[in-house]
This record gives structure tokens, sequence and C-alpha cells, in this order.
């Protein structure tokens, strides 16, 4: 069992991780895409010592997330808990690798089944083109003991009713082998557990208070000289600065905030920590700086500060400014309350959007219709770009990177459960069937 010595008091909002020690490597890489998390990991040999390095964390986290059901539910039958816990729930990726690597191997037949909904493996099958035949279920919850999971794949592999088994515990996985029945651990993948981090974080109380926070950014106009020296007339370069000007007040626009000139290159912006978040990503991307490169071929450095007043906010900003100029500009730091840095920010538009910003609501209705975390995020991330949420499938296609054979089953699946609805049609120029056009009325309210 890991040591129980507690870290020291976490600096963003600390959350505790529980799992056996590769699933907690691959929980903490993830983290490294959330800078308002600060973990503390517990690794563990066998699932039963889980409630206790839980007992151990929880006075000192918001949020515990556990690798997997087995070791969530042995910790949630023992502890009351009094801060949100989760775990690690498994989607369609995980399942894919686990099905292509038992198919290499023993070919995809007859298998007995544990820990996964008879529909997301239905749904697996039909994605493979593969028939859905001779599976076997287990019959009860999917928490409870992995001694029952055990014996439940080893009768049917004896009775011959499975060629293997697939299972989502890895303690289960270990013994089959010892047993000598073939079997697949279903590991979650990246994209299962960053959906569970958004979870997790969405369900804490600083995530909540923090949206109304009071954000101080400055923004430094890096080697604006030299372009002005390119200009002909002083009345060039003052159009210039009204250009510039005019685009950073559409950026605070955006951001619902307040822009002020505070003369020379630089310039002040106010704004809420709630849609500062949202707007970049989860504090990943800035992307002002792509379009100030592209029309005026300048760089901005830019220093954003959170404090507990406005007075602290602003005292931190004009330390990430400096830490920014000093890299070199053209670069984009954070200063948290405790004077921790985030960053380096991109300063480009990112393809996809962090789902934490995301109502939790929507992220269990859109897994429900079949969207996954990876398609969500492209989707949103375009409608918060483009401002738009009309589109054809060819469109959708086009965004998701997909077929539009594969876009038109999503649709439909999409129009069931109520997430989109189709109001109107296209007519081409060329002869033919007109194109429908979906809107994704779910997303709605990101369009601003």
């Amino acid at each position: 069992m890991a040591e129980t010595n507690i870290a020291p008091i976490a600096k963003g909002i600390a959350i505790g991780i529980i799992g056996p020690e590769p699933l907690v490597e691959k929980m903490n890489h993830c983290l490294k895409g959330f800078p308002s998390f600060d973990p503390i990991a517990r690794t563990y040999s066998r699932e039963d010592e889980a409630p206790e390095l839980a007992r151990e964390l929880m006075d000192h986290v918001e949020v515990i997330l556990f690798s997997g059901p087995v070791p969530y539910r042995l910790a949630v039958q023992k502890m009351n808990f009094k801060t949100p816990v989760h775990y690690v729930r498994l989607s369609g990726t995980g399942l894919y690798r686990a099905l292509y690597r038992l198919g290499r191997r023993e070919g995809i037949a007859e298998m007995s089944v544990d820990s996964l909904s008879k529909q997301s493996l239905e749904q697996a099958f039909r994605e493979l083109g593969e028939p859905y035949r001779g599976t076997v279920h287990f019959p009860g919850s999917e928490f409870v003991s992995k001694e029952a999971l055990i014996d439940f794949h080893a009768e049917q592999y004896r009775s011959g009713n499975a060629k293997a088994a697939l299972t989502s515990v890895g303690s289960v996985a270990a013994a089959l082998t010892e047993l000598g029945i073939p079997n697949e651990w279903v590991l979650p993948t990246d994209q299962d557990i960053i959906v569970s981090l958004e979870r997790a974080l969405l369900s804490t109380e600083t995530r909540r208070s923090n949206e109304s926070q009071i954000v101080v950014g400055f923004i430094h106009v890096d080697e604006f000289d030299r372009l002005a020296k390119k200009k002909s007339s002083e009345h060039e370069v003052q159009r210039l600065k009204l250009d510039i000007h005019r685009m950073l007040l559409g950026y605070a626009e955006s951001l619902d905030g307040h822009l002020t000139h505070l003369g020379g290159n630089e310039y002040l912006f106010i704004t809420t920590r709630g849609i500062f978040e949202r707007e970049t990503g989860g504090y990943k991307s800035i992307p002002l700086a792509r379009v100030v490169e592209k029309y005026y071929g300048l760089s901005l450095s830019i220093g954003i500060g959170f404090g507990r007043s406005a007075n602290e906010a602003g005292t931190h900003a004009r330390l990430a400014l400096r830490n920014s100029k000093e890299s070199g500009g053209d670069i984009c730091f954070i200063v948290r309350e405790d004077k921790s840095v985030i960053g380096p920010l991109e300063m480009t538009q990112p393809h996809e959007y962090d789902l934490s910003l995301i109502d939790a609501n929507l992220l269990k209705r859109a897994e429900e219709a079949g969207l996954t975390s990876g398609y969500l995020s492209k989707l949103v991330a375009h409608v918060t770009r483009f401002g738009k949420t009309d589109y054809t499938a060819q469109e959708l296609a086009n965004v998701l990177d997909v077929t539009v054979r594969s876009t038109h089953r999503f649709l439909l699946a999409w129009l069931d459960s109520g997430l989109i609805e189709i109001i109107g049609e296209e007519k081409g120029k060329s002869k033919g069937r007109p194109k429908q056009i979906y809107r994704l009325s779910f997303l709605s309210e990101l369009v601003r």
C-alpha cells in the first residue's frame, strides 16, 4: 500500500486520485491539462485498500476520483463521504482498444463481459462491422465483489459459453490470467479520464465560487515602434493605433469585460474568472494573439492576475506581464492567488474545447446520445469560434473529421434525444436532394 503521509496543502483545487499505479500514472498525465487541480495521489495493489486511502484524503481534498467502479463501491459502502466522489467510467475508446487486442489474439467470438453495458458493446460491434452474438454479460450490478466477477468468468469459460473474458477490473484480469482464461483488461483511455476529471471539477465548491471572481489582465503590444517606423505618415500611425484599440475592445466585449488604454502600447482589461476560463478553453489558449499577428504582424505579451481582491489581482497581473516580457514576448502567463504560475498559454486558437467548462447535465445528455467527449469538444470549439449553430451533414462531417455516412448515423441519434433539430433545407446548384440544415440547439447558449 502507498505511503500514508498527507501531502502539503494544495495550491489549487485539491483532488484525491486513488487507483493502481499504472492507472494513477495515466490520470496524473491527464491532470496536466487541468491547471486548476492540484492532485494528491494514492496507489494500491489490492482494491480493498481503497477505503482506507480515501479516509486519509477525505479531509484534505475537495473531490476524490477513483480509477474504476470496484474501489469506488468498496469506499462508498464503508464510508460516509463529505466531499464529492467520482470514478472513471469507460466509453467507446477504451472498449474498442480492448476488442482490437482481444480480436488479434483470440478472434472476436463468444465472450463473457462485466462492468460494461450491453448497449455500449452492441454499438462497438456495429462500429467494427462485427456480428453481435454469443456475448454473456454479468447479470448483477457493476458494483460487485471481484471474487464474484472471477467466478462468473471462470464458470462461463468452463461451460463453453465463452472463449474469452472482457473485464474492466485489473485484479480480475490478473486472476483470470493465473487461471489460464484468455482475457482483456478494458483500460480507460485518456479521453475517459479527461471526461471524469471534467465532471469532478464541476462538482467542486471552489470551481463554483470562482465563477464571479475578478480577473485583471495587462496586454502589451510588442515592438509597436518597429511597425510604426514603416508608416509613411503620422496619420497612418494613429490609424494603426485606432485599429488595434478597436480589436482589443472587441476582445474585451467577448469577455463581457472592460478595457482601458493605459497609454503607450499597454492596455488593461477586467472580466470575471468564469468567463475568462471558458473563453480560453480552461486557461489553454489566447486566440486574440493570432488575430493581431495575422492582420498586423504584431505579437502580444499578456499577463493575467487572479486574486481575492481587485488590488491583489492587479498586482499579480503586473507580475505575470513582467514574466511574459522577460520570456521574450509573444506569450501569456497567469499568476494565481498564491503567486503560483499557469503558463505559458498557447497564443493560437485550439481545435478542441475543454469540456470541464460545460454544464454537467449537458455532458450527460450528450453522452447518452452517443456523442463522445472528443466529438463534443470539436463541436463546441467550432460553435464558440464561429458563432454558428446551423450545419449541414457535410459541414458537420468536416468538423468531426468523419465520413458523411457516420455523421448521418450520429444525427439520427441526436435527433431522437432532442439535442438537435431540423430547421430547413439548403438547395445547392447541382441537381439532387436538398441538404437538410441541422441546428445544434443544445449548444445555442454558447453563441455570444
